[in-house]
């Protein structure tokens, strides 16, 4: 997973581009044998470790095999919308979304083979088809929609106005494809030559060739995964659906179990959803993330809930308990995420330096004649300036006429997405986290200083580089699955710019069916949309605007961010695990309650199980946990979107 306000708010365990790290290697299949080449270089089937001699000769096959087909780019669209559609929901409700490769393959294989036995002339989908579906999906799903429900999201509760459509699609369509065209000049640096290991684009890889080599397991896997989208898609429904039929067949779940608790003469059962939600989709998420941060969530939340809170209500600092976090403990979580992401980012300094150097280095050890074949397969260069130079001029028009930004700040936003895009490619490369809660926070901090005072501007540009960043980092990760698999990166490159459209034209119109309103959005509670607009309040108004006790609020939480990204780099590897998250630490108050229980029994049945089992564990827990959140993100994004098409209807 990777970070979040779509993978979360900090660059330290995130849900969108981590996905099944236990699965990255292929010796596992019998795979991965080191192999020797001319010259004595040591060859690693499953991290693409060679020459670009040995992969022209012995991996790539984009010429043998279809790959860029009609078949394979309306699967991934189709897919890739509807996953689009689930991630808006889950970064609204969790400030998170989740990577969508791994599932979309599975779901393609299965599908399509599903459609085989009803149409028997239908020839097998080849595994480089699939891997061109995951790149249509992956932009369609994951890149297109990285700050609608947040950015833009703030905006709403800000101005109590939605941008209108005419904008935002647009904006969400040129920012997702700046990021394709600026990872360009990335990939054959970051994949060929440098060979990063993008580990969730291994994973992916490695997905495909267990189902295509037919092994049992991935069979299982695949079987888990859907069977668990459906679970997903059914307690969602019985959730969210609000029908008379539904409320008189006993079968409608409450939307929370309330728990009830006292401290002193404060009722406890008051704070806001004190209880635990009947929801797949939030004990997935637990799953996935893993204990150390969801233990840490809980933590924080009881003391909010026991102790902060109650203290805060007694000295009147809030009017009711509902405005704990909406109105005050939201200050305290934004010091701890924004502090420890800005941390944990600049202790990446290494990496960041190596983001502006080498390139040119280390250059191809092929002959003229292979790299003559190479420069034929590669995305070219000229793509590149076609295609920057004139998505940038729109941006800048867009932003001056859409929130009068001046042009020249408006062509800054987009040169340092494009710098902070390089650093989130390298990242994601290395470590296989996209920071681009950080890569927002230093936009919107550099903006407070040339646009003072001017919170659409702030929040407006840091959109900007989020998007790009996003897009970037995700499409080089699918180049990565493509490079282990054989595949030409000129196809799969066009295979990701038509799934931008895809995704653009799904997830604008659900925005605004799920969310018509601000009071709509507010009833989501939703975590890093709150963020957004708490650190864009503060630039622009400044923290003294804030009531005294939030103010210490933020500079303690501030303090703790910046104490525990320290000790998070610091300390020995083995202690790691045992350490608090600062991530889950800051969501624990910007999230509700119910959030954090649910989260903390999906991490404790993950670690049970896997303490039970750890070779069923590897194989299941991720699959399910992954069919599981999309399944009921999907289905509560449709059902708030029907509800919407029905009210407009109806009146």
């Amino acid at each position: 997973m990777s970070d979040a306000d779509r993978k979360s708010e900090t660059p330290e365990e995130n849900p969108i581009n981590r996905e099944v790290p236990e699965q990255t290697t292929a010796m596992a299949h019998g795979e991965g044998e080191p192999h020797h080449i001319e010259g004595g270089e040591s060859v690693d089937e499953a991290t693409g470790n060679y020459s670009q001699q040995y992969w022209l000769k012995n991996v790539y096959r984009g010429d043998s095999f279809p790959q860029l087909t009609v078949r394979a780019v309306l699967m991934g669209g189709i897919l890739g919308s509807l996953m689009s559609i689930s991630n808006l929901y889950t970064s609204i409700k969790l400030g998170w979304a989740f990577g969508v490769a791994i599932t979309a393959c599975v779901l393609s294989f299965v599908i399509w083979n599903s459609m085989r036995t009803v149409f028997p002339k239908l020839t097998p989908m080849t595994i480089l088809e699939n891997n061109c579906m995951q790149s249509t999906a992956s932009a369609a799903g994951y890149s297109t929609g990285a700050t609608i429900g947040t950015a833009f999201g703030a905006y709403l509760l800000i101005t109590g106005n939605h941008v209108p459509w005419q904008i935002l699609l647009p904006w969400t369509l040129v920012t997702a494809l700046l990021g394709v065209f600026l990872a360009v000049p990335m990939k054959r640096q970051m994949i060929n030559e440098e060979k990063l290991a993008f580990p969730s684009g291994i994973a992916a890889a490695e997905t495909l060739k267990s189902l295509y080599g037919q092994s049992k397991e991935a069979v299982y896997q695949a079987r888990s995964l859907v069977a668990a989208l459906v679970v997903g898609v059914v307690v969602g429904f019985l959730a969210k659906a609000e029908y008379a039929w539904l409320k008189s067949s006993g079968f409608k779940l409450p939307e929370l179990f309330p728990l009830s608790a006292k401290v002193g003469n404060i009722d406890i059962s008051k704070f806001p959803a004190f209880g635990l939600e009947p929801s797949v989709l939030l004990i997935g998420a637990g799953m996935i993330v893993g204990m150390r941060v969801c233990a840490t969530m809980l933590f924080g939340s009881l003391v909010l809930y026991f102790i902060v809170g109650p203290w805060i209500l007694s000295i009147h600092e809030i009017s009711g308990p509902e405005k704990l976090i909406r109105g005050w403990s939201i200050w305290g979580g934004t010091g701890v995420m924004v502090t420890s992401g800005l941390t944990a980012f600049a202790l990446q300094w290494k990496t960041i330096l190596k983001s502006f150097g080498g390139f040119g280095k280390g250059q191809s050890q092929s002959d003229l004649a292979d790299e003559e074949r190479i420069k034929s397969i590669e995305v070219p260069m000229k793509w590149l300036i076609i295609g920057v130079i004139p998505l940038t001029l729109a941006m800048v028009i867009l932003e001056f006429v859409a929130f009068s930004i001046n042009p020249l700040l408006g062509l800054f936003s987009v040169a340092v997405s494009a710098v902070l895009a390089l650093v989130a490619c390298r990242s994601t490369g290395e470590t296989d986290i996209t920071p681009i809660g950080p890569m927002g926070k230093l936009t919107q901090l550099s903006y407070a200083v040339l646009a003072p005072s001017n919170i659409t501007t702030n929040l407006m540009a840091a959109s900007v580089t989020s998007n790009i960043a996003s897009s970037s980092a995700d499409l080089l990760t699918d180049l990565k699955s493509g490079y282990l698999l054989g595949a030409n990166a000129r196809r799969q490159f066009v295979a990701q710019f038509i799934g931008v459209f895809f995704g653009t034209i799904a997830v604008i119109p659900a925005w605004y069916l799920m969310i018509p309103t601000k009071e709509a959005l507010e009833k989501y509670n939703p975590p890093s949309t709150t963020m957004w607009m708490a650190v864009a309040e503060a630039l622009s108004k400044g923290v003294t605007s804030l009531p005294e006790t939030a103010r210490y609020a933020l500079v303690i939480g501030g303090v703790l961010g910046i104490v525990l990204a320290l000790i998070d780099g610091f300390a020995p590897k083995k202690w790691k695990p045992y350490m608090p998250s600062a991530m889950g630490l800051g969501l624990s108050w910007i999230m509700a309650f119910n959030n954090s229980l649910a989260f903390f029994i999906g991490a404790t049945i993950a670690l049970i199980w896997s303490k039970l089992d750890k070779k069923s564990g590897e194989l299941y827990i991720i699959p399910i946990a992954s069919g599981a959140v999309a399944g009921e993100g999907l289905i509560c994004a449709l059902i708030a979107i029907t509800d919407a098409v029905f009210a407009l209807t109806t009146h």
